[in-house]
């Protein structure tokens, strides 16, 4: 029953990790995407020997390791918030979650560490075969690192490969390769990493307009653009193919998600998507009925397309919030209300374990109960409702009012979702025109068009935090999807302490940015080195 929870202290908690996750996404997208394209520039100054290419590369990756830097210090912070906030999420699932953290620490940053260092430092000092070889291992090591923390997050949203212990009360890892090879794990990886690609494709366009509209350093803008148009271009079709297999695939897993994408309160077949649109109220959420739904100030909507995102077939039904709330017994869609009684079982059976376990662990009734938990057709059909259980409650009235609080924050997920969608198409089309007008010579009169490149940079950050609030925002109440909710994963301490420490990294991240802001902007005005020296070359 929910009366018992802090949730002050677990909205400040909430609060806390997404301002330390929001500010580390900042920087690293940017570490993802720029250490590719910056192997791609030494290795075309590897293949040609043009000094040019190093002066490209050199400069670039000067920017590239002060984001590095300060990457690092926000992803730190964040991990040790696992165990300082969140300690009865680790505690419950730390066999699982724990495993992936585990081998990004040894294995990928290890490798990425190792290899920056000769990066750097190596120009004079290795061959050029070595040098470009360590610069390729630190993007793969940047991809490593991303992958098991983007594995690790996947299997909060699709909890596979795992089962529960009622020893122990947790759930411990059965199958490695079921959590990393998860439908949910794949379409996340990539369309997260690739989101990496745009953002800093966008950003070398954009500073290289600069350059442009400041008529300083031609070759090494526009050569810097072919690359990073080439890379954004790819990237943003990539990034299409994933968004559209991660709808697919959110659909099967977290159905209720996708109806808050799209505010589809009732369940249609021929669905259609709403292109753009301007919700009533902001906290609908919050107050939802069967009397008080999502509606529109405004509307556009392309027919049956929703049908046709979540199904690949445009009669297809597909189900609304009401849906998932009320169940659908046509459609085979279970009610929240009979998933929480569920749940609520599970709960209790765990309960009388632990009794029975206490009284007498050889006993029959100990022994009875323990072969419950192992029984699949308990695990199938209450085991995985477990979280439901924190619902229920006896009064009918209030259980409808805690199934209704289950709804994530609509407007929020809605707005968040088409701003991703929206700010993506743009990117595609800008990187083609990129592309196409400096092959032909024709960039460097388009003022307007530079400067809308430049202006685009902060964009792709945007579009990229839109994606992150679909995907976590859009899963409340869980902190593990149907086995955890957030209001349980929280440590029990004094909520005044995360208030103040939410307000000490607010002041410490958002100094970090501005000087990060600074460094970058300084380094950019005195541009790349003119000349090198021949016998550095």
């Amino acid at each position: 029953m929910l009366e018992n929870i802090d949730f002050e202290l677990v909205n400040w908690s909430r609060g806390q990790f997404a301002l330390t996750a929001m500010f580390h996404w900042i920087f690293v997208p940017l570490t993802l995407g720029l250490s590719y394209m910056l192997a791609f520039m030494e290795t075309m100054y590897y293949k040609t020997g043009d000094p040019e290419w190093k002066r490209i590369t050199k400069f670039w990756m000067k920017l590239f390791g002060i984001n590095f830097a300060i990457g690092v210090a926000t992803g730190i912070i964040l991990e040790f918030e696992f165990g300082t906030n969140w300690s009865n999420y680790s505690w419950f699932v730390g066999d699982i979650f724990g495993a992936p953290l585990a081998i990004e620490g040894i294995m990928a940053f290890f490798l990425e560490s190792t290899f920056i260092a000769v990066m750097f430092f190596g120009w004079d000092k290795v061959s050029k075969r070595f040098h470009l070889t360590a610069t390729w291992l630190t993007a793969v090591g940047a991809s490593l690192s991303a992958l098991w923390i983007l594995v690790a997050n996947a299997w909060m949203q699709n909890p596979v490969g795992t089962l529960f212990n009622p020893d122990t009360a947790r759930n411990e890892m059965v199958d490695f390769w079921a959590i990393l090879f998860s439908e949910t794990a794949v379409n996340k990886f990539l369309h997260t990493v690739t989101s990496g690609f745009v953002i800093a494709a966008l950003f070398v366009v954009g500073v290289s307009s600069w350059f442009l509209i400041k008529k300083r350093e031609h070759l090494f803008a526009k050569r810097s653009i072919v690359i990073a148009s080439v890379f954004g271009l790819i990237s943003s079709l990539i990034l299409t193919g994933t968004g559209d297999s991660s709808a697919k695939e959110i659909v099967k897993t977290q159905p209720m998600k996708f109806a808050a994408m799209e505010a589809l309160y009732e369940g249609q077949t021929q669905a259609p998507l709403v292109a753009f649109g301007i919700l009533k109220g902001s906290d609908l959420h919050q107050n939802l009925d069967e009397d008080s739904r999502p509606d529109f100030y405004m509307k556009i909507e392309i027919p049956s397309m929703l049908s046709v995102l979540a199904h690949n077939n445009p009669n297809s039904y597909v189900a609304g919030i009401k849906d998932h709330i009320m169940g659908n017994e046509e459609q085979g869609i279970m009610s929240y209300y009979e998933k929480i009684e569920r749940g609520y079982h599970a709960q209790q059976e765990l309960l009388a374990f632990k009794e029975a376990q206490k009284q007498d662990p050889n006993g029959e009734a100990f022994l009875s109960l323990k072969a419950q938990f192992e029984d699949p057709d308990f695990i199938e059909n209450h085991m995985q409702y477990f979280g439901y259980g924190s619902f229920y409650d006896p009064d009918p009235e209030q259980l409808k009012k805690n199934a209704f609080t289950m709804v994530p924050p609509i407007s929020m997920t809605f707005y968040a979702f088409h701003i991703m969608v929206i700010l993506g198409g743009y990117f595609l089309v800008l990187f083609a025109v990129f592309l196409f007008l400096v092959l032909r010579n024709q960039l460097h009169d388009k003022v307007w068009l530079l400067w809308a490149a430049v202006w685009t940079i902060p964009l792709g950050f945007v579009a990229s935090q839109a994606g992150w609030i679909v995907a976590e925002v859009g899963r409340q109440p869980w902190v593990i999807q149907d086995l955890m909710p957030t209001m349980r994963g929280v440590s029990h301490i004094d909520t005044l302490s995360v208030m103040i420490t939410f307000f000490l990294f607010a002041i410490v991240f958002i100094g970090l940015f501005i000087a990060e802001v600074k460094i970058m902007v300084k380094q950019i005005k005195i541009g790349p080195k003119k000349k090198e020296d021949p016998n550095n070359v």
